[in-house]
């Protein structure tokens, strides 16, 4: 192993076709090999970048950056397509929100916005969604799956989903929101990974199956499909967390009327950045598909979004385009425990404990609240000490209040 500055080189060529660049110490054995067999595709275009929140996924790890050629694999995009995070700064100054209103403006949010499973009643406006017409014939699942897409239009979802109101170093609260393409981006997602898979046994692909990466050229039909339903679907997951931002908002306006007076809540535009997904990039003077599963672009031009684990610190951050990166960077703290390992294995009351001696406002109650636990997840200074070549920290955001999807 090499090391250059925050970067870990991995490369043996009698094992491997490309190397693997690395911004971690601590990968498990399971998402090595998994970046161990991206180096390997015949396919991969110069290598394979791992984030420093990386763990294991299903066929590529969570926090994995790769460039191919002519083809897609829509297990390097992931289940949750277009799955990405919003944050919004308000003029509202932290010691304008007391206790009794923010945990009444959390209370309002549960009820306005579905968690979990949870679908909404009726279905939402269709000017709030992406428009199909012009993708013609071309997303027939996202087609399928649209009336249904529109009861999932404004719910958060379960899972690693949040809704987290915070303080800046400045105390101006923030709002941040954290979902994706709910069911509709699964069924894009699961309907061509099985495509991908047929095709390739019927070409006898030198891909081996076990590796989980079946792929589709992006000049065949099948290909060009997926990518019409893959954008489809990143359009659906922002305006998703669009119209809860609208809805949580409201409910801060509506919540900030006391004693007759009314406190102006103004923000400012709402920052959103995805981080499952591909998409076409120029990188090292070549047009190549970009896969980002678990990560973000780090462009000089991007302001993103790092958040930490419920009760830590969250980043916005300016992406430093580090081309060795593929221009990426981290999409948060990432896992260190497995989702049913945190529950069998974390103490309740001590997680209960280290949110509420910060003050934090959280709906933690019973064990499987602990799957996204504080103790589940990566250090987050740790994250952001070892990507300091990838981004730089604009802003630094401590929690006040959490919902948990």
């Amino acid at each position: 192993m090499l090391t250059k500055g925050q970067m870990k080189i991995i490369y043996d060529a009698e094992k491997q076709k490309v190397p693997i660049k690395l911004w971690l110490e601590d990968i498990e054995e399971g998402a090595m090999q998994q970046a161990m067999n991206l180096a390997n595709l015949p396919f991969v275009f110069k290598h394979v970048a791992i984030m420093p929140d990386s763990h294991q996924g299903y066929g590529m790890p969570i926090g994995g950056v790769i460039a191919t050629e002519k083809v897609i694999i829509p297990n390097a995009v992931g289940v949750d397509i277009g799955c990405g995070m919003c944050a919004v700064k308000t003029s509202i100054k932290v010691e304008q929100l007391d206790n009794e209103t923010l945990k009444n403006i959390m209370n309002e949010i549960r009820k306005k916005i579905p968690v979990g499973k949870i679908h909404q009643k009726e279905e939402q406006d269709q000017a709030l969604m992406p428009m199909l017409l012009m993708y013609n014939s071309r997303v027939p699942i996202c087609s399928r799956e649209y009336r249904s897409a529109l009861k999932q239009l404004g719910t958060l979802g379960g899972g690693n989903h949040f809704i987290e109101i915070q303080k800046d170093t400045n105390g101006y609260v923030w709002i941040m929101i954290h979902s994706g393409s709910r069911n509709l981006g699964k069924q894009v997602a699961d309907h061509y990974n099985k495509v991908a898979i047929r095709l390739n046994e019927e070409w006898y692909s030198s891909v081996p199956k076990e590796w989980q990466l079946a792929f589709l050229p992006m000049d065949s039909e099948e290909g060009e499909h997926y990518l019409s339903e893959m954008k489809y679907c990143v359009l659906f997951a922002l305006a998703n967390r669009k119209l809860m931002m609208d809805r949580i908002l409201d409910i801060f306006r509506c919540s900030m009327i006391k004693d007759g007076m009314v406190t102006i809540v103004d923000n400012e535009p709402m920052i959103n950045i995805a981080h499952n997904y591909a998409r076409m990039e120029n990188h090292f003077g070549k047009n190549v598909m970009i896969h980002r599963k678990g990560a973000t672009s780090a462009d000089p031009n991007d302001i993103g979004i790092i958040p930490g684990s419920q009760g830590t610190k969250s980043y916005i951050i300016k992406g430093k385009g580090n081309p060795e990166s593929f221009m990426s960077c981290s999409h948060g703290a990432g896992r260190k425990m497995s989702r049913t390992k945190a529950q069998n294995e974390l103490n309740l009351c001590e997680e209960i404990k280290k949110l509420d001696d910060q003050g934090i406002i959280h709906g933690i109650r019973h064990k499987n609240d602990l799957d996204e636990a504080t103790g589940a997840y990566k250090d987050i200074d740790t994250v952001m000490e070892n990507q300091k070549d990838l981004v730089e920290i604009i802003t630094e955001l401590t929690p006040l209040a959490v919902i948990k999807g």
